[in-house]
Formats: C-alpha cells, structure tokens, sequence
C-alpha cells in the first residue's frame, strides 16, 4: 500500500518528502516544510503557516516521527516512547499533533482526543471510560491537566491520570505507544496527577517544549 510512503499525493500534487536508497528513506526537512505547510492549509484553512521560530520544535517532531535515530540520540528523544508537547495556550500544540502524523502514512496512526471529552464520558459512562483507553491503539490526549475531575456517581476519580498508568502498563508489555499535550510544566503536572503518575510520565514520554514566550497564534 506505501511502496513509496516520501511521496505523498495531495489533490494530485506530489510531494516528494525525501529520497528512497534501497529500503531507507533519505527524508528532506526542507520538503517536508513545504508538505505540512500545504496540508495545514487543507486541514485548518488557509491562514494556516508554519512559523520559523517553531522549526526547531517541528524538526524534533519530524526526526522523531520518521525515526532517524541518529538525530533522535543528539536530541535525548527515544523513539519507542510517545512525545508530551507542552507549551502556553496558543502556540499550535494541538494542530501540530493533528498535522504531523500525515508524513508517515505508512506508520500506525494515533487518534487526537481532548483530554476534556474523555472527563465528560466519565461522568456518564464510570470506569467502562477508563476500560476503553486500556487498548493498543494509539491516542494522543489533548490539552492534558485542563480537564476537570472525573465524577461518577458521587465518587471523585482522577480520570486521566488513571488511563496514565494503564497506558504505562501497555508500553512496558508491548511499546504501545502515547501521546499528550498540556499547557502545564513539569511542577504544574505533579500537583495535578501526583508524583507516581508523574513518574510513569517520565517513562512514558520525550518532552518537547515550547518555549514560554511563545506567541499565541490564534490572536
């Protein structure tokens, strides 16, 4: 099905993101700019563009997902684990998760789901909800650490830090993998889901951020 998963074919237009030698792909940053620039626009409307201050986060973003695991080692990312993207409201985290797994058609893709959403299920629905995240898809929960405690029939429970440790759980059995993006910092996410959570955070993510004077695109 992806014989040649460099290059994609968007309304007819090829995107050439790299060069095939043998079974290796020779990926092109540059190209694959010029790709994500064209499918934002597609995705999210034609105001979208990709900022030249956010190239640095999208490279690492880019080498993690294409494994290149030369550059993944200078970077301390683990292409095993899944990626947090933290950073202030605003700076596109969400648009990037959503848009960046189309350069890798040929890999598993993951599902992007509010953090939010998942909550409000709880509340309807009690731990069937949390059942439901203890699977090998690939998920990637939004705007983690905003969403309120989960409340099913009058007991509290800390939804998302709950599918946490069964997600952790699932990457040491089989690498399944998870990703996340929050507007909070490392303090910030020990004070909302507690330290053993935290912990399995560590495990379970490369943390690539933004940095705190971003701007807020969406101004």
């Amino acid at each position: 099905m992806h014989n040649n998963p460099h290059i994609i074919i968007e309304k007819g237009v090829e995107y050439h993101l790299g060069t095939l030698h043998g079974d290796t792909i020779q990926y092109d940053f540059q190209k694959m700019l010029i790709y994500l620039n064209h499918k934002g626009k597609l995705l999210f409307g034609k105001n979208f563009k990709i900022y030249e201050e956010d190239e640095v986060i999208l490279f690492k973003l880019c080498i993690y997902l294409i494994k290149d695991h030369e550059y993944c080692a200078k970077f301390n990312i683990d292409p095993n684990k899944g990626i947090l993207l933290s950073g202030p409201v605003g700076c596109g985290k969400t648009s990037l998760m959503k848009l960046l797994h189309h350069i890798v058609p040929h890999q598993k893709p993951y599902e992007v789901i509010p953090a939010r959403n998942i909550t409000f299920s709880f509340n309807n629905q009690g731990y069937k909800t949390i059942e439901e995240y203890g699977n090998t898809n690939y998920y990637c929960f939004d705007d983690l650490g905003v969403e309120t405690t989960g409340r099913h029939f009058g007991k509290d429970c800390n939804v998302m830090g709950e599918i946490i440790l069964s997600r952790y759980d699932l990457y040491l059995k089989n690498k399944t993998k998870t990703h996340a993006t929050t507007n909070l910092n490392a303090q910030e996410l020990e004070d909302r889901y507690g330290n053993r959570v935290r912990s399995r955070m560590r495990q379970l993510f490369n943390l690539i951020a933004f940095e705190e004077k971003s701007a807020d695109k969406r101004k």
